[in-house]
């Protein structure tokens, strides 16, 4: 990397893990119930909502009861959004007169906005009134990111207890982390969007007139929508001059900062993070990086004091930290080189590969919100993926498919990160003929079969989708590249989804039947055939007793075990997926500048 890229990405680090710190100490207090007991306002405030949703905040739940609670609370989600968008042309707040979302797609968004994913098959302008922007999906914002921090705050009580058959209270969680994090956060974020000149209105679109008009030509049609042609049976054209805009209003600013503090992602406008109504200046595309990976990072502060040895929670930081830093060395260098075909074009201008980006972000800041984006599950952009490099490409689509265990999304990342670390344990454990152990709890085979479930589901969803979607010819027509960077789109989609992720290389076009359907699926079963398992493992180990530290203990505080733990995330990564990169991005890469294209 550059001079420039070491600063602006050593500046955003130190940032980060400066402000993760105190929220961190803030998550401990605040899920351990210790916030409630000091300040006896907050303790009422938990009651009574309890009372109010018909909980019993008391009850200790055990793994599946747990489960249950949180699944059922996520088809309430899902069915909600599913009728705002296809009742919404019947509702109020919708001035441009939005009709009612077709099903398919009205399913899709459903499932992608209640999983965390944020996948959006749709333009959000052209397709949503504000209602549903505002009551569907914001509101799934907050709580599909609180569902994230509940899951992993029960794995840290696993860890954390011995001799028990509870793991808290699924629906206090929720409201703690909903009342308690994500709104007072969420408020304050969209308050500094506001003054950087985010828009937040419910005015009607506004008809803009232009300062120049544009003129093109288009083909003639007749009443059919057939074009016309001459007697040479040449295309009949005609010069169509556009003098106004559309320029679309709306709530954005109370979206937009949820959707990056929850990593959820899905944008007000297509362009997402892109389009100026979202992100205008450098100053709000530096504090939505760093909203993105603000709360994975300090859970994993939480997770050290929780379980009351602050060293584990720096140890998985660590190593999330140094697998983040190498990527975007990567993505960084690939994007300074130009495009070769555009140089034989002569339309290179020195700077880099600058299709796709905006001119007030530049190379470093659009790479490094990619790598960002990408390693938690946001897939907010700023930059369009599909114009990336094809190694920069590969290395986004890598780092999803990693499981987003590097920061991660909202609580996902941490508890995915931490499957990692429990398999790590059992590899080293089988090398040195002892029991496994992770934080006194003993690894045994009920763990590390949940542990396999775990980890092997979203392979089985990407790899298997991707295959699906390049043999079925109603798919194939979704693609609008030929090759090796078809394939990478596909790959690209069906990882994005599997994993939670939301971003999209944009050359495939998925608001089809069959996409809606397949991708719908996999996101489903990518967010909850993860954590059940992982609830499962925390109640078996809630149950454990917690073992004295021995002589024999391998420690999981130190560097030793950073490497450990990096080199099993790398490695899983490297044999599940290099085989399908190497036949996208990588041929891509070769067939670009052996200068045949993608």
């Amino acid at each position: 990397m550059n001079q420039s890229a070491v600063l602006q990405t050593g500046l955003y680090l130190l940032v980060l893990l400066t402000l993760a710190w105190p929220l961190g100490r803030y998550l401990a207090a605040l899920m351990s119930g210790g916030l409630a007991q000091r300040l006896g306002w907050m303790g009422k405030v938990d009651r009574g909502l309890m009372k109010l949703i018909g909980a019993n905040g008391e009850e200790d739940m055990p793994w599946w009861r747990y489960a249950t609670a949180i699944v059922l609370f996520n088809l309430a989600g899902l069915l909600a959004v599913y009728l705002l968008q296809r009742l919404q042309l019947s509702l109020p707040f919708n001035p441009a007169g939005m009709p009612n979302v077709e099903a398919a797609s009205a399913f899709n968004t459903a499932v992608s906005f209640v999983t965390n994913t944020n996948w959006q098959g749709y333009v959000g302008e052209a397709t949503m009134s504000y209602l549903t922007q505002m009551l569907a999906l914001t509101v799934q914002n907050f709580l599909s990111a609180a569902t994230g921090i509940a899951v992993v705050v029960a794995l840290v009580r696993g860890f954390a207890r011995k001799h028990a058959q509870g793991l808290g209270n699924a629906w206090l969680d929720l409201s703690r982390a909903t009342v308690w994090l994500l709104l007072p956060l969420a408020s304050l974020f969209a308050v500094f969007l506001v003054g950087q000149g985010v828009i937040q209105n419910f005015s009607p679109y506004v008809e803009a007139q232009l300062v120049e008009p544009v003129s093109y030509q288009v083909a003639k049609t007749d009443e059919a929508g057939k074009p016309l042609v001459d007697a040479q049976g040449a295309a009949v054209m005609e010069t169509v001059t556009v003098r106004t805009q559309t320029l679309a209003m709306g709530p954005v600013a109370s979206q937009e900062a949820i959707k990056l503090l929850g990593t959820n992602g899905g944008g007000f406008f297509n362009a997402n993070s892109a389009h100026p109504y979202e992100n205008p200046t450098g100053a709000s595309n530096f504090l939505q990086m760093l909203s993105i990976l603000l709360i994975p990072a300090a859970l994993c502060f939480m997770f050290g004091h929780m379980v009351g040895d602050v060293r584990q929670g720096v140890v998985v930081l660590a190593s999330m930290t140094l697998i983040f830093g190498a990527m975007v060395a990567v993505v960084v260098w690939a994007e300074s080189h130009a495009n070769p075909l555009l140089v034989q074009l002569g339309m290179d201008a020195g700077l880099g590969n600058m299709e796709g980006k905006e001119t007030r972000f530049g190379i470093v800041a659009s790479s490094l919100f990619a790598v960002i984006t990408t390693a938690a599950s946001c897939g907010a952009v700023n930059t369009m993926h599909d114009s990336l490099m094809p190694l920069a490409g590969g290395v986004t689509t890598w780092l999803m498919q990693l499981g987003e265990v590097v920061f991660g999304g909202v609580g996902s990342g941490l508890y995915g990160m931490l499957l990692f670390a429990m398999l790590a344990v059992f590899l080293a454990g089988l090398m040195i003929g002892r029991t496994p152990e992770y934080l006194g709890k003993k690894i045994e085979s009920f763990e590390m079969k949940m542990v396999s479930i775990a980890i092997l589901i979203t392979p089985l969803l990407v790899l298997g989708g991707t295959a699906v979607a390049v043999l079925l010819p109603q798919a194939l027509t979704s693609l609008w590249n030929p090759g090796a960077h078809g394939f990478s789109e596909a790959l690209y989609a069906f990882s994005s989804a599997a994993n939670n992720n939301g971003s999209a290389f944009a050359g495939l076009s998925a608001n089809t039947p069959y996409y809606n359907l397949a991708l719908g699926l996999a996101m489903w079963f990518g967010r909850f055939g993860v954590l059940i398992p992982v609830l499962a493992i925390a109640g078996s180990l809630a149950r454990k007793p917690k073992l004295a530290v021995s002589v024999g203990t391998m420690p999981t505080h130190g560097p030793l075990f950073v490497v450990l733990l990096v080199g099993t995330v790398l490695i899983v990564g490297a044999l599940t997926y290099i085989p399908a990169l190497a036949l996208g991005p990588v041929v891509d890469h070769l067939q670009l500048f052996a200068g045949q294209g993608g």
